[in-house]
């Protein structure tokens, strides 16, 4: 298990990003969902805590089969999605992940939001109780971008909002900027998979790191967009997004049915030979000599950095060689 704290600030208020976190990830989600997989909104609705009070709780499905690598598609079962679950009672969410097909794979987030500059030492001190982390800023403005999720119109550097004034965000912006607020993010990793823990684990938070860095940029560059509206408005939106994203998602499912099996239980047939054919091919990995366990580890990085980079924040990620 790997824990980080990052915290992220931006030139908003924590009730302006209420509104702002809920557009941008129903417009990504959209966007990035085609060809019968991406998001599929399975459940949101309200949901009421005894701690936390009233919520909403989500649960989403990200399929992944036909992004995957041949090698890797001939041993995944074809019903292949990450699932996500989350609960938000806003300032404060939890965020699970969980993989349909790797058990000993799992992300925890808890994250609270506070309008100061990332000063509070001791937002996480319940949660926490005396356990090591890391602590990382992610400036949303000077961070370094991987390039492929890159574009001009949202580099924060050069951008300036018309409704808001806000921007452009100069060097050393979070020591001057009013309104400005911080996410902080309790990210925990877990990958018990022996010979390959630390490294994956490890690797999985530098993706989780650029999942995060790209969704708070666009949720200040796109603050044009959803900054008039009110938490009815953009509830309605997510709703009809999620509406449309499910068609986009599960239409195309249901048009490849002709060419794969026709009822559920040689569906069931069919994913079970490939977990025992998985299950077999990580078995082998543990009885490798070790100079051979770091070969093993640069494919299972890709695919677990692959697959993280997609479902946090439903990005299309390059194709592992």
């Amino acid at each position: 298990m790997l824990m980080k704290e990052y915290r992220i600030c931006m030139p908003l208020t924590v009730e302006e990003y209420r509104i702002g976190q809920l557009y941008m990830i129903s417009k990504h989600s959209h966007e990035q969902s085609d060809r019968g997989e991406g998001v599929e909104v399975v459940q949101n609705e309200p949901f009421e805590d005894p701690n936390h009070g009233q919520g909403q709780f989500t649960e989403k499905r990200v399929y992944l089969n036909s992004k995957l690598p041949s090698w890797a598609r001939a041993v995944v079962p074809k019903i292949f999605y990450v699932t996500e679950k989350a609960w938000n009672y806003y300032p404060y969410t939890i965020t699970e992940y969980t993989c349909s097909f790797l058990p000993k794979f799992s992300i925890h987030i808890e994250t609270k939001y506070e309008d100061n500059k990332g000063s509070n030492d001791n937002i996480f001190e319940t949660e926490l109780k005396d356990q090591e982390r890391e602590v990382c800023f992610v400036d949303i403005a000077y961070d370094e971008i991987p390039e492929r999720y890159y574009k001009e119109s949202e580099d924060l550097r050069y951008f300036k909002s018309e409704k808001t004034s806000r921007g452009v965000l100069q060097e050393g912006w979070r020591d001057t900027q009013e309104p400005i607020m911080c996410s902080y993010k309790l990210v925990t990793v877990k990958f018990e998979v022996w010979g390959l823990q630390t490294r994956v684990e490890q690797f999985v938070h530098k993706v989780v790191r650029d999942v995060l860095l790209l969704g708070h940029r666009q949720a200040f560059a796109w603050v044009d967009e959803w900054i008039d509206m009110t938490l009815d408005d953009v509830r309605d939106y997510e709703r009809k997004m999620h509406e449309k994203t499910n068609i986009k998602v599960c239409d195309e499912q249901t048009d490849h049915s002709t060419t794969t099996p026709t009822s559920l239980d040689d569906i069931e047939i069919h994913d079970k030979a490939r977990v025992r054919v998985f299950s077999s091919f990580l078995l082998h990995w543990s009885l490798f000599s070790l100079s051979h366990i770091c070969t093993v580890a640069k494919l299972h990085v890709k695919l677990s950095s692959w697959i993280l980079s997609f479902c946090l924040g439903s990005f299309s990620p390059e194709k592992p060689e």
